[in-house]
């Protein structure tokens, strides 16, 4: 467990005494579960294959299809036991981690009341359903904040020229939601995004009265587009380092396209794609520290980006004192 940040040093023991002897107990069924996704994934190839040979002896392409059928279900099956496996052994590691560094973790936590407000200021767009995973809630440095996973899709429907409609589900937004809680106010509001089409796209914020803000680094003018009503105030927000941190935690969510607001007395991040607090691959050996240690790196992503803005809040709270 070497080259963690100081906070977190004692989790080496932690480890040792209550996260291994856990995953350890579950080792065997770990080893069993993974048996069984591997031999499905080769009958899957097998009768796929087989029905491809047999299609292409016989001339009956009907067979071809049910051999594709049948290999998806055999997949499938194996797939299921495994999938089901690591949400427990997510548990197993990410609950005593939560637990010691005084936060609350809830797998499926149902709808999110937060994620409106992210849909009120433009950081994700609009949705007809949704589905949330790993909602994170916490205090760090007198800042209330919350993390979770959310899934937003889309209903469409279409006319084809006979007149029947057809409607599917289209991803509009996957990746991870941030809401910070400052419990002060910030002055104006100030939007930052990657993408060029913001306000065109996602509208919800909104840019009227805002005007496009000069950051202090060149550098991040040509990584980032920000909107503001208060000029002033987003330069002491929105410093070097802190742009950097938003940089970092888009690494660390892994996953891009990073848009962050800041209005009244919250800050709200998001990152699409990615997918934190994984217990890691169920092929390897399931007590090993490294998936501890990725876990660690994915609060202390979530942490440093909480730590930089909170010392912009301060900063603005002087310059107006």
């Amino acid at each position: 467990m070497s080259g963690l940040p100081k906070e977190f040093q004692g989790f080496g023991q932690i480890f040792e005494e209550r996260i291994r002897p856990a995953l350890l107990e579950r080792e065997a069924d770990r080893i069993k579960a993974a048996k069984r996704a591997i031999l499905c994934r080769w009958i899957a190839g097998g009768v796929f294959l087989a029905g491809i040979a047999i299609a292409a002896v016989t001339q009956q392409i009907w067979v071809g299809f049910i051999g594709g059928f049948l290999g998806i279900v055999a997949y499938a099956g194996g797939e299921h036991g495994i999938t089901k496996f690591s949400k427990e052994a997510k548990s197993l590691i990410v609950l005593p981690i939560a637990e010691q560094l005084g936060l609350n973790f809830t797998a499926d936590p149902g709808e999110v009341a937060s994620i409106r407000r992210h849909k009120e200021l433009g950081v994700v767009p609009g949705w007809d359903r949704a589905k949330y995973e790993d909602f994170i809630t916490g205090v760090r440095r007198e800042v209330n904040f919350e993390l979770f996973e959310a899934h937003l899709e889309e209903r469409r429907t279409t006319t084809d020229s006979k007149g029947r409609t057809r409607t599917t589900w289209v991803t509009v937004f996957k990746g991870q939601c941030l809401r910070l809680d400052f419990h002060k106010t910030f002055y104006g509001r100030t939007l930052i995004t990657r993408d060029a089409g913001f306000f065109n796209r996602f509208g919800g914020g909104g840019s009227k009265g805002m005007q496009r803000a000069s950051l202090e680094d060149p550098t991040f003018e040509k990584i980032f587009e920000v909107y503001t009503t208060d000029q002033v105030e987003s330069r002491y927000l929105l410093t070097p380092d802190v742009m950097q941190k938003l940089v970092d935690i888009e690494n660390a969510f892994k996953g891009g396209k990073l848009k962050a607001c800041f209005d009244g007395g919250e800050c709200l991040i998001t990152v699409q794609g990615g997918n934190l607090f994984e217990p890691g691959s169920m092929f390897k050996p399931l007590d090993s520290a490294d998936r501890v240690r990725d876990l660690l790196k994915d609060f202390e992503a979530v942490f440093n980006i909480i730590d930089e803005i909170t010392a912009g809040q301060i900063r603005v709270e002087q310059h107006h004192d």
